[in-house]
């Protein structure tokens, strides 16, 4: 082994059978860290909701800030009060209003305000604090029906109450700002089933969305998950050929290994692109193919990902984490100077 691939070898993670070795990270240095630094956009989703970019030259402490930040720190709106005006459902009242509270909304955080600790008032609501929606169903049977259909769905009308249902009531002064109506604001997900009604039993209800952080409640978190990984590496040590190409293709996640032919006109396995691997190490399990590859993973190479659960684009989300994470620093730096 040469001195340059075993230095290499130093600096990453092995991974064995059943451990890590070589878990050690370098001392931190803000020059380093200014120098080598970088962000790489991998990919985005056509709709702007997914984004998988790669933090490069990065610790582990601030990848897990900016994620940690992006649950439970970053606001969106949700229902917080539900005010039931007319109930009649077989589901409990509680139970209904935690459904609605669930129910991700179309709405940008960042045009309101948090809610005034002061007024608590139940028939409370600002346009620069509040979204009012309502919710209004009934129940009946339908007389075009035919008499031999059992679905409950072509039996009654309004069976089921979906997301859809909800309506947006602007308050004064929201329709100047919201200009697009309900493709501004109003539920992200139209077919949420929210209710299930029989012939006779109807609902109204009114509820109060407000802005809120996921550390709050879970109803407020922005993204329906967000995390990071280290970037893999795979090295074949030795050339597999043959079928046991095709077997160590298989060991693998898929486009993780690829066969080609060598210069002989033999099938050969190659390492086409590491970073789907999902290290499952099944490799492991073949005795004539473990002492075939390397597995390591990249300790400063974090593949990091969002996905928004659709009132803002998951890049809005990850700049707006990073302005919460400056803004900490910022207090933290202004708390230490206060010291001295």
């Amino acid at each position: 082994m040469d001195s340059k691939f075993k230095n290499s070898q130093q600096s990453k993670m092995k991974m064995e059978e059943h451990g890590v070795i070589n878990n050690l990270e370098e001392p931190w240095s803000l020059k380093k860290f200014k120098e080598k630094f970088a962000i790489k956009i991998v990919k985005e989703s056509d709709n702007k909701m997914e984004l998988e970019f790669d933090l490069i030259e990065c610790q582990t402490s601030l990848a897990n800030a900016i994620r940690r930040i992006l649950i439970s720190e970053v606001p969106s709106m949700a229902i917080e009060r539900v005010f039931i005006k007319n109930y009649n459902s077989i589901m409990q009242e509680e139970v209904f209003a935690h459904r609605l509270g669930l129910v991700p909304l179309l709405a940008d955080p960042r045009l309101f305000e948090y809610p005034s600790n002061e007024k608590n008032q139940d028939d409370y609501f600002s346009a620069q604090e509040n979204l009012r929606f309502e919710l209004k169903a009934t129940c009946t049977y339908n007389k075009h029906a035919s008499k031999e259909s059992r679905r409950l769905d072509e039996m009654y009308i309004n069976h089921k109450v979906y997301s859809k249902d909800i309506k947006w009531i602007p308050i004064d002064g929201q329709l100047e700002i919201f200009r697009g109506g309900d493709e501004q604001v109003g539920v992200i997900h139209k077919d949420i089933l929210l209710n299930e009604l029989n012939p006779g039993q109807e609902l109204h209800i009114f509820m109060h969305a407000v802005k809120g952080i996921g550390k709050d409640h879970a109803k407020f978190s922005p993204v329906s998950t967000a995390f990071y990984r280290l970037l893999p590496k795979i090295t074949i040590l030795r050339p597999v050929k043959g079928e046991m190409a095709e077997k160590l293709k298989n060991c693998f996640s898929p486009g993780v290994i690829e066969i080609a032919k060598n210069k002989s006109g033999e099938k050969e396995a190659k390492v086409a692109n590491s970073r789907y691997d999902s290290c499952s190490r099944n490799v492991e399990r073949h005795e004539d193919l473990k002492d075939s590859v390397l597995l390591e993973r990249e300790p400063n190479h974090f593949i990091f990902t969002i996905e928004s659960v659709g009132a803002l684009s998951s890049s809005i989300l990850f700049i707006e984490a990073v302005k919460i994470l400056k803004e900490k620093c910022r207090t933290f730096i202004d708390e230490l100077n206060a010291i001295n």
